[in-house]
């Protein structure tokens, strides 16, 4: 019995887990010009996708992330990437704005959310099995780290503003996820 036990905690353990998140200086981001705290636990989770180009390797992941966080403050004049988080196909997470900083992804929602953004584009496809696993794991992360309420309301990005995002297959996809309402 103890046994069991032991391997039950083990399996719940594993399940609770986050995934593998690069903090910005692991993948080798600029420093943010400026911040504005969050008040955690945020009630929303907005989900995106970048409209750019996929990457499926910490490499090439590495060099989006990049791309991104500097098309977000050299163009559009913001203090870091506007997302919480970006994911790749390659199964990691690469910090943005983090847990704790209020992001620039969703107006009138970026002070109580927290935005998930998979490079690529998913207006056809859906980002593979790794990138969505991450996204779910990162949420659940969220939720047990005391980031995300545990009644959190999953939205894609066209829910909160006039736009495609997060792509139509990956909505489509996204719309099927728990606590998601439109």
């Amino acid at each position: 019995m103890l046994r069991l036990l032991a391997i039950f905690a083990t399996l719940c353990a594993v399940a609770n887990s986050c995934p593998t998140i690069l903090t910005k200086a692991q993948w080798g981001g600029r420093a943010a010009t400026c911040r504005t705290a969050m008040t955690t636990p945020v009630p929303y989770v907005i989900i995106h996708h970048t409209a750019g180009a996929h990457c499926s390797s910490q490499t090439s992941c590495i060099s989006q992330a990049k791309s991104i966080q500097n098309y977000h403050m050299n163009s559009n004049a913001w203090c870091d990437v506007g997302y919480s988080f970006l994911v790749g196909e390659d199964g990691n997470v690469y910090e943005g704005r983090g847990w704790n900083s209020v992001g620039a992804h969703a107006p009138n929602y970026n002070s109580n959310s927290i935005g998930i953004s998979v490079m690529g584009t998913y207006t056809n496809i859906n980002p593979n099995t790794a990138a969505q696993n991450a996204v779910k794991n990162l949420i659940s992360c969220g939720v047990t780290k005391g980031y995300i309420k545990s009644t959190y309301i999953l939205k894609g990005h066209r829910n909160v503003g006039s736009t495609e995002c997060p792509g139509n297959t990956f909505y489509n996809t996204v719309k099927t996820w728990p606590r998601f309402q439109a």
